[in-house]
């Protein structure tokens, strides 16, 4: 185990990220919890009663170091996913989570097959389905939003806020890593290429890692058309060179809505205009398709606003959801009678993961396949 416990410490990172709190978790897992991360973290503070809001809060008091220290274009967070992946994803957290215990089953096969006694990263965890799935392995997980990492700290498990493309571990610590449902999330091709790359540099030589992501081909169609798409591709041009690596409180923050577990919808939105979530002012970096224009590039279409829907009757309908309705950043279903949040997605051809990969010289694929309107890939360290 001290060979485990050397081989994962992190690297020198300037900047603070929040973990779980020690105390809620086994002895041994303590032990594991302070020797692998207090060289990383030196300013960690961990109380038992920590809430969402203040993880939120204590990540933008670094903020500003982390803008100083985005040294490439790559590691700066592009507006488009601060405010329509990682603030999204901070509001309907709970609501999320409770709609997301079931596991896929070419995921638990891969975690079923790997040795006893393996150190597992899951890289965009969530809720922490994954996390101690395969009891024979050591399991740890990070997240870009604070709400998750907290709801997966209050399980047990050995969590911390990250981007994933800038993971804060060590290169070799581990022997898998899995990346579920996350690349899709990251708006350039160079950022979806330093995030595998960033999986790959964790495990050792011999490592797997598992990635799956949304594909454009996808098994009901009809889904398409109940998406928002954007008229043209995000590119690293419209990234603010300005932008710390890591995500920040928008000004108007969206809090986190508890909900129980109803299931998400889906709405016909393509002839909406996205609105700028701080005043109003329309966004104009962010524009949704005609309906001609939609059919003219059906074929080539791979980013899109998919929705996610919050039921209002139990929303706090006086404070965040409020206040992201009046700035047009979320909209009212009158007829479903729910909040709706836009989460950006770039949907994947087929082959494209493999394109992704095929320029790293550390790395082989060793399977792919498609499944459940997923495309996948098994990628091996060299």
């Amino acid at each position: 185990m001290v060979q485990v416990f050397s081989g994962i410490t992190a690297r020198n990172f300037n900047r603070t990220i929040h973990a779980s709190n020690p105390y809620s978790i086994s002895f041994r897992h303590r032990f594991f919890f302070f020797f692998c991360w207090k060289q990383m973290y030196q300013h960690i503070t961990t109380n038992n009663s920590m809430r969402p809001n203040d993880l939120i809060g204590a990540q933008d008091r670094v903020s500003a170091e982390g803008n100083r220290n985005c040294s490439s274009s790559v590691q700066c967070t592009p507006e488009i996913e601060k405010k329509y992946v990682h603030h999204v994803y901070d509001a309907i957290a709970p609501h999320f989570s409770a709609t997301r215990f079931a596991k896929w089953p070419k995921v638990a096969e891969f975690l079923n097959s790997l040795r006893p006694g393996s150190v597992v990263l899951d890289a965009g965890c969530g809720n922490g389905k994954y996390l101690g799935f395969n009891p024979d392995c050591f399991f740890i997980g990070c997240d870009i939003s604070p709400p998750l990492i907290e709801i997966c700290a209050g399980r047990g498990h050995e969590v911390l806020v990250a981007d994933a493309v800038n993971l804060p571990y060590r290169d070799n610590f581990g022997d898998a890593a899995i990346s579920i449902a996350v690349l899709h999330h990251l708006s350039t091709d160079d950022r979806r290429r330093k995030a595998i790359e960033e999986l790959i540099r964790v495990v050792r030589r011999g490592g797997l890692v598992l990635i799956t992501v949304w594909a454009s081909e996808q098994e009901d169609k009809s889904l398409l058309n109940k998406w928002t798409p954007l008229c043209e591709k995000y590119t690293e041009e419209w990234v603010d060179q300005s932008s710390p690596p890591i995500r920040s409180q928008s000004a108007s923050l969206l809090e986190s809505i508890a909900e129980t577990d109803e299931d998400a919808g889906v709405v016909n939105q393509a002839d909406d205009r996205l609105k700028n979530c701080h005043d109003g002012i329309e966004d104009k970096t962010i524009t949704a398709c005609s309906n001609s224009n939609a059919d003219r590039n059906e074929k080539n279409q791979q980013e899109y606003f998919v929705p996610w829907h919050l039921p209002f009757h139990r929303a706090e309908i006086g404070g965040a959801s409020a206040a992201a309705l009046e700035s047009g950043f979320a909209k009212k279903d009158e007829k479903k009678g729910t909040v709706v949040y836009n989460r950006y997605y770039h949907v994947f051809v087929e082959g494209e993961l493999q394109r992704l990969v095929s320029g790293i010289k550390s790395a082989a694929i060793v399977d792919q396949f498609y499944d459940k309107s997923n495309w996948c890939i098994v990628v091996k360290k060299l």
